[in-house]
C-alpha cells in the first residue's frame, strides 16, 4: 500500500504515461521497471497482464490458440492500458507491429522503442520458451523479424540501442530524451 502511494507522490516527470515497444529480448521488461521505479510510475508488462487474464503462459496460449488469439488479448490489454494515468507499459515484442494499436498508443503518449542486434537479442532469449523462435535457426528468424517490424518500429518518438549497455544506463538515456520529448512537445504547444 505504501508503495502505491508513494508512486503517486508529486514529483516533476518527463511524462506521465509511455510505452515501451520493440523486439524480444531488447529488455523492455527489465528497463521497464527500473525506469518505472526511477520516474515513480506503475508498471505494467502487457504479456504478464494477457498471462493472468487468460490463465495461461503465451506459449501455450499460441500453442493452443495461434498467434491470433493472442493478437486480440493484446489489443484488448493495449486499449485498457492506455487509460491508465502514472505508468510505464511494456509492450509485447509485436504489439506496436499492428497499425490500430500503434495509432492508440501514439495518440495516448511517447513511445520508447528499444532495440539490438540479432545476435544479443538471441542470446538474451535462447533458453526461454518463445514460441516465435522454435525454429531450425532462430538468429536467422530473428533478422527476418527484425526486417519486417522495422517499418513499424521506426514510427516510435524516442529510438534507444541497448546491445552491450546495463539496464541503469539504458534508463538513465530515456529519462533524458523523455525530458527532451516533453520539452518539444512543450514548445509545439506554446507553453
Amino acid at each position: 500500500m505504501d508503495e502505491l502511494m508513494f508512486s503517486h507522490a508529486k514529483i516533476e516527470r518527463p511524462v506521465r504515461w509511455l510505452a515501451l515497444a520493440g523486439f524480444m529480448g531488447t529488455g523492455k521488461s527489465r528497463v521497464g521497471w527500473e525506469l518505472s521505479r526511477r520516474l515513480l510510475l506503475n508498471f505494467v508488462d502487457t504479456d504478464k497482464v494477457i498471462e493472468r487474464i487468460s490463465s495461461m503462459k503465451i506459449s501455450e496460449i499460441f500453442e493452443y490458440y495461434g498467434e491470433e488469439t493472442f493478437r486480440a488479448y493484446e489489443r484488448e490489454v493495449l486499449k485498457r492500458t492506455t487509460h491508465l494515468d502514472l505508468a510505464v507499459v511494456s509492450l509485447g515484442g509485436g504489439a506496436f507491429v499492428n497499425p490500430e494499436n500503434r495509432a492508440v498508443l501514439k495518440a495516448r503518449g511517447p513511445v520508447v522503442v528499444l532495440h539490438a542486434s540479432p545476435e544479443t537479442i538471441y542470446q538474451r532469449t535462447r533458453k526461454s520458451d518463445r514460441p516465435l523462435l522454435k525454429v531450425d535457426d532462430p538468429v536467422g528468424r530473428i533478422k527476418s523479424l527484425l526486417a519486417e517490424r522495422a517499418p513499424a518500429y521506426a514510427e516510435g518518438d524516442i529510438h534507444i540501442h541497448t546491445d552491450n549497455q546495463p539496464s541503469e544506463q539504458v534508463v538513465l538515456e530515456i529519462v533524458e530524451k523523455l525530458w527532451e520529448y516533453r520539452h518539444a512537445q512543450d514548445s509545439r504547444s506554446g507553453q
